[in-house]
């Protein structure tokens, strides 16, 4: 791993107790520019590890709480007319920030879903006919509770096909719960620390990940594991190309926190190991 990850993945293990391949995973995930999806029971670390990598890496951080009533506008912003001016002017909503945490994210409606769309595959968004730019880099992380909760809504499959990773934290280990108990609150201490890379550093990485070689073997067992899976009667739907280039970024994202650069048959394995182990 690259000297100026390590400080990240410290600081975060030392507030998510018990949990460094998940943090892995989740920088890995961002270095590939890609989202994350955490699937959980309510209460394991799911909001305070979105709001403890925002600070690690000096990102805006911001947090939207999907309930059953929220619209599309309380998401992306609305224009409204201001009389001292005489003239309308657009008033951004929180996914103008670098990483969002959409908090429960199936307890919103279809609707209010579908107004990350365009944010999370474009970096952008269309509001009133205007598109606008999102900052960068820009890292979405959708907590869910599991679909047999009440008052829960199934994501679609194209919101879905946007996620790179899909995780659970799960229980800490009894050594991590006991210092948990013993130890002070951990949201409290989110605040004493400092950015441990910039978001330069941060955005010169996720360049450096673009750069790492994938050989035209690895490529072909890519696309021999993307036919598998629309040929399998083991999948209702097969892996869309987009799905081919996420899983490929992430690769690559890997090898990379591993300190190569090149993807290697080892590093596949670990990488698809470690994301089959979580998600």
């Amino acid at each position: 791993m690259p000297v100026s990850l390590n400080p990240v993945v410290t600081q975060i293990s030392r507030i998510i107790l018990g949990k460094e391949h998940q943090i892995r995973l989740t920088i890995a995930c961002l270095l590939a520019r890609g989202h994350l999806l955490i699937e959980d029971l309510p209460g394991v670390g799911k909001t305070t590890l979105a709001h403890a990598l925002a600070q690690s890496l000096g990102l805006d951080f911001h947090r939207i709480q999907f309930t059953s009533d929220l619209l599309p506008a309380d998401i992306l912003g609305v224009t409204v007319f201001e009389r001292d001016n005489s003239a309308f002017k657009f008033h951004p909503g929180p996914v103008f920030s670098q990483v969002i945490l959409a908090d429960e994210v199936n307890r919103a409606t279809p609707k209010a879903q579908s107004a990350l769309l365009e944010a999370m595959e474009e970096h952008q968004v269309t509001v009133e006919g205007e598109t606008r730019a999102l900052p960068e880099p820009f890292f979405v992380i959708a907590t869910q509770n599991p679909s047999h909760q009440v008052g829960t809504f199934p994501l679609p499959e194209s919101q879905l096909d946007r996620f790179l990773m899909r995780i659970h934290l799960g229980y800490p280990d009894a050594g991590a719960e006991r210092e948990l108990l013993e130890g002070r609150e951990r949201r409290a201490m989110i605040g004493d620390r400092l950015p441990a890379i910039s978001p330069d550093d941060l955005t010169d990485q996720q360049e450096q990940v673009r750069k790492v070689v994938t050989s035209p073997a690895l490529l072909d067992y890519l696309q021999a594991v993307l036919a598998y899976t629309r040929s399998s009667a083991d999948y209702v739907s097969g892996l869309s190309p987009r799905a081919g280039l996420y899983l490929l970024n992430a690769a690559r994202a890997w090898a990379f926190m591993d300190g190569r650069q090149k993807v290697i048959p080892k590093t596949c394995r670990r990488y698809y190991r470690g994301l089959s182990a979580t998600g």
